[in-house]
């Protein structure tokens, strides 16, 4: 099943990122269609789509096919609603000067990161806004074929520079409630869709860096005025009890280097509402026989937090060099 959703999403996909696409009458006529992840599928299924918005879906005695429509045959393939990814990361080296690079490699790139697997939304968890900013006004402008792009500013606290980044690299940080603040109403100013804030940072062999809960509160109160989510990058204990104390709306990862969330903590996850999005993937990227530890304790975390109810959200950090999270693990 997993194989046939695939390539539904890649034979379907670059219909809803293309301007042409979205501006005449599309009809996808003969596909197993699930309009909802619960509902029974519908076989031999017609979906209508004008102006880029779908208007209708059915078998075929219940929804005709417009005249004007361009008709793919679906016949054998599975229509899904598009993916989530919601953790992603465009900091690599493609992605630079994104508002002026030729528009090929961008979307080249793009496929093999995000299209190809059928994401239709994304969240960027951390990138340097002024080239993200400017990946997504050519996204939407239908230039480069691409998924919907929800970008969150990072936010680190005081002395907190990971030891997984240059040492030359300048990152914003708060020392205060009122730092913050105003670091979180520059990000949403700036059109950014919510925040990300590392609550706990690794520094390698010392000890970790972690936010002080009333910095991370003043950024969630000023998100949540807006209506806009807060992510959290944690390292330890202490950095998951700040996110609670902060009502953060989103735990970024697990932490497979604690031994496992206390059942005090998962009972504030389940009454908060706080989801939670595992990227397992990240930690298999560890060298030699670390990856597999941190990926079980992951997986435990994981299963410890579907478990209570938890609302677990599909994310795969993609877009983190691959370098830089062996260097993370290592130390």
């Amino acid at each position: 099943m997993t194989g046939n959703l695939l390539r539904a999403a890649l034979f379907c996909f670059p219909l809803a990122f293309s301007a042409t696409a979205n501006a005449q009458t599309l009809a996808l006529v003969g596909g197993r269609v699930y309009a909802s992840p619960d509902a029974v599928p519908l076989s031999d299924a017609i979906v209508v789509a004008t102006g880029g918005v779908i208007t209708a879906i059915g078998s075929r005695s219940e929804v005709s096919v417009p005249p004007d429509a361009r008709v793919i045959d679906c016949i054998g393939k599975t229509i899904v609603a598009g993916f989530w990814n919601s953790h992603v990361h465009f900091t690599q080296g493609v992605w630079k000067n994104a508002g002026t690079a030729p528009a090929a490699p961008l979307q080249e790139h793009m496929q093999g990161m995000l299209t190809k697997w059928g994401f239709t939304t994304v969240w960027d968890l951390g990138s340097d806004p002024s080239d993200s900013l400017a990946l997504r006004r050519r996204v939407d402008s239908g230039e480069i074929p691409g998924p919907r792009i929800l970008l969150a500013g990072n936010m680190y606290p005081k002395d907190g520079h990971p030891v997984y980044l240059p040492a030359d690299v300048k990152l914003p940080e708060a020392a205060t409630p009122d730092e913050a603040t105003q670091l979180a109403r520059d990000f949403l100013g700036m059109g950014l869709d919510g925040v990300k804030l590392f609550t706990g940072v690794s520094k390698g062999d010392k000890p970790a860096v972690n936010m002080d809960a009333a910095v991370a509160k003043a950024v969630a109160d000023v998100a949540h005025a807006q209506g806009k989510p807060v992510f959290a990058h944690p390292q330890n204990k202490t950095g998951v009890d700040v996110v609670i104390a902060a009502r953060v709306d989103v735990l970024a990862h697990t932490v497979p280097r604690e031994p496992g969330y206390t059942p005090e903590q998962l009972a504030r996850f389940k009454s908060q509402g706080i989801a939670l999005i595992p990227t397992l993937s990240l930690w298999s990227t560890a060298p030699g026989g670390l990856a597999a530890r941190l990926v079980d304790s992951g997986v435990s975390q994981l299963k410890a937090f579907s478990d209570n109810g938890g609302v677990v959200l599909f994310g795969t950090d993609v877009g983190f060099p691959t370098s830089i999270t062996r260097r993370s693990n290592t130390n």
